[in-house]
């Protein structure tokens, strides 16, 4: 290695006959990055939000809005994020106060100074509010909030019980992209995930959305799941094509601790997830599955069958974007603050009827502007030299010759390219290279900044 530079494996990857199996033990994390500064005293949150909300954003850069929905269901068993399970009266006393903070929030200074370029509506299960309350949240959010021209308004959710009626009126409401968890079409696979449908009425369902041709429809497809052999992913990727949707991400099974599928393994009632070395190869069948049909590659996780998927909220998040978060448990950065709204509803209760500002936390952001660039440049697959500057990209060649070595990417003097293995393992090569930059700065510690938001 490069006497001048002080690298270690946890950057590099390790020497191996076969990087996308053994460059790194395992993915750490699903993205790269790290937490930012010690939070806000409580007393202090209530004056920094009135004041982050009173000031505008700056108008050139791209920002987004996130709005949560804490119900399921059922809770599947790869999830570590379950809240609430829905009820009727649950979900319809959130809606009113979800109402609330939209009114809120949209009437700020902050909110009204430029437009957003995207909306996503998350959870949970989105798609467990009714039908009129998904027309109602639509066009709520569209008369509180300015939204760009071409904003791409997304709900997540399940395909059961999203029924014709909940479709028609999400349009109604302005939604215009729909994404759904199918994370397998096999049976077998879905049921012992605690997923409630099986493959024949997920493909009948997708092509009936599909067919409408009223918005986009995407899908999570997962790999690594118990009972999912190659065979069985494989038969995933041709439903996947076959159910005609514009876009899928392929995302590796990580990060267990805390769920359902967890628990029964170490019991020994289901059997283990698959190894990475077994996802490393399902992940190889993706790339190539994609690239034989022709689907376009936004990320390292992300692909496009037509122009009408362009995966905006995704990438935005990935590289720094402000988000707006709205809702119990959401969470989001803006003002230079990352925030994150309570999660147990009656503490978000209280917030709303007492006029202030759910949160839960509130801490200046740690990450500089270039910081998040590189995150979405590594989660698109290379870094481009005139993107981060001469300085930035000099300063790295020594690892860039590292990764290479190391079959991880390609590089010369205008850009670093992934290969299929770098692409597998970005994360891990994502965080090494943000740990490369603290052991090694700049002449004089000095860093560039880039201020624009991609």
């Amino acid at each position: 290695m490069n006497s001048e530079c002080q690298m270690d494996e946890s950057m590099t990857g390790r020497m191996s006959p076969d990087p996308l199996k053994f460059a790194f033990d395992q993915k750490r994390g699903a993205h790269a990055g790290g937490m930012g500064r010690p939070p806000l005293d409580p007393e202090q949150v209530q004056l920094k939000l009135n004041e982050l909300l009173a000031t505008g954003a700056t108008p050139e850069k791209r920002r987004a809005l996130y709005l949560h929905i804490p119900f399921c269901r059922v809770r599947c068993t790869f999830c570590s994020f379950f809240q609430y399970a829905s009820s009727r009266k649950l979900v319809d006393n959130y809606f009113e106060l979800l109402l609330q903070e939209i009114e809120r929030k949209g009437a700020t200074a902050y909110a009204q100074s430029a437009p957003f370029n995207a909306v996503y509506i998350g959870g949970g299960t989105p798609t467990d509010l009714s039908a009129e309350q998904l027309r109602i949240l639509g066009q709520t959010i569209r008369r509180c909030f300015p939204l760009a021209t071409d904003c791409e308004f997304t709900l997540e959710g399940r395909l059961n019980r999203f029924d014709d009626a909940k479709f028609e009126a999400a349009i109604e409401g302005g939604i215009n992209r729909f994404s759904f968890g199918v994370q397998s079409f096999n049976t077998t696979v879905r049921k012992a995930a605690k997923r409630l449908d099986d493959r024949d009425y997920v493909m009948s369902r997708l092509k009936e959305l599909n067919q409408a041709d009223l918005a986009p429809i995407v899908i999570d497809l997962l790999f690594g799941l118990p009972y999912q052999t190659k065979e069985i992913w494989q038969q995933d990727l041709d439903d996947m094509l076959e159910s005609g949707v514009a876009g899928a991400d392929l995302y590796q099974l990580i990060d267990l601790k805390g769920t359902p599928m967890l628990r029964q393994t170490e019991q020994g009632v289901a059997p283990a997830p698959a190894t990475t070395e077994f996802k490393s190869g399902l992940y190889r069948m993706g790339d190539a599955f994609m690239a034989k049909h022709r689907y376009r590659q936004l990320s390292c996780s992300h692909w496009a069958r037509d122009e009408r998927e362009r995966s905006l909220y995704n990438s935005m998040v990935k590289h720094g974007c402000e988000i707006l978060p709205v809702g119990a448990g959401a969470g989001g950065n803006f003002g230079g603050y990352a925030s994150m709204q309570p999660r147990d509803l009656e503490q978000y209760q209280d917030f709303i009827d007492n006029n202030q500002w759910p949160s839960a936390m509130l801490m200046p952001k740690a990450e500089s502007p270039i910081k998040a660039k590189l995150v979405g440049l590594c989660d698109q697959g290379g870094i481009a030299r005139y993107v981060i500057g001469d300085d930035l990209f000099e300063r790295a060649k020594p690892l860039f010759a590292e990764w290479q070595k190391r079959g991880l990417a390609e590089f010369d003097d205008h850009g670093v390219h992934f290969t299929l293995a770098g692409r597998f393992w970005q994360v891990n090569m994502c965080n090494g290279l943000l740990k490369f930059f603290e052991a090694n700065p700049l002449e004089g510690g000095s860093k560039p900044n880039m201020e624009r938001c991609a």
